[in-house]
């Protein structure tokens, strides 16, 4: 399994002879030129997981390429108007349910965005497990640590976030276990900042684990 980090959440997963992009957000850059893409994935509606503007013109470049995202996701898209080639390829994707492409499965889980504050309303979040025969368990969580899934390889980890405080950061982490843990949702972290938070779940981190930090962006050999 090849993982490019493209930045904050945004992964290129490439697997089981597949190419899968994962929340195309505002904060991530390098996205936009991709091709030869079999899917682009999003966990939910937010700006930082989903750039609404850009997404039309990488499917255009992509022919073929499905859209699946979290339900309600799906269903603001399709009542916005969106895009109209884009609607052609888009379909939600529910906790439970998976996507085959060729060799990779991507399955659904979890279902609701992490509390921010009582006041702010939680919309759906889906989390992706990707796995291919042969290959590691890749996990990309979204905006949640509400689901922990057995048998996870490579864990995308959320850092930093209005939603996460670093023990419930690194509860997460220690349920899960991954064998390597990615750090991603950390584009609100100055330089410093996130040293400070690395620091602390390296110190941390559950016995047989290891931090692969991408310095933001970057690819790991899985």
């Amino acid at each position: 399994m090849r993982i490019t980090h493209l930045g904050h959440a945004c992964l290129l997963v490439e697997a089981g002879g597949a190419r899968v992009l994962l929340d195309p957000g505002v904060f991530s850059t390098g996205w936009e030129a991709l091709t030869d893409l079999d899917a682009v994935l999003v966990t939910h509606a937010h700006q930082d997981h989903l750039d609404s503007e850009k997404l039309p013109q990488l499917l255009e470049a992509n022919d073929g390429a499905l859209l699946r995202t979290e339900p309600e996701l799906a269903a603001d898209l399709r009542s916005t108007g969106f895009d109209e080639a884009a609607l052609g390829v888009l379909a939600p994707l529910h906790p439970g349910e998976h996507l085959d492409l060729g060799g990779l499965r991507v399955r659904a889980v979890g279902g609701q965005h992490a509390l921010i504050h009582p006041d702010v309303p939680r919309v759906g979040n889906v989390g992706f497990v990707l796995s291919a025969a042969g290959e590691p368990v890749l996990l990309h969580p979204g905006d949640s640590y509400g689901t922990v899934v057995e048998d996870v390889d490579v864990l995308a980890l959320p850092v930093s976030a209005p939603w996460a405080a670093s023990r419930e950061t690194v509860d997460f982490l220690r349920e899960v276990s991954p064998r390597v843990a990615i750090p991603v949702h950390d584009a609100l972290l100055s330089a410093a900042g996130r040293q400070v938070y690395l620091g602390n779940l390296t110190r941390l981190l559950p016995e047989g684990t290891r931090l692969h930090d991408t310095g933001g962006s970057g690819v790991v050999e899985v």
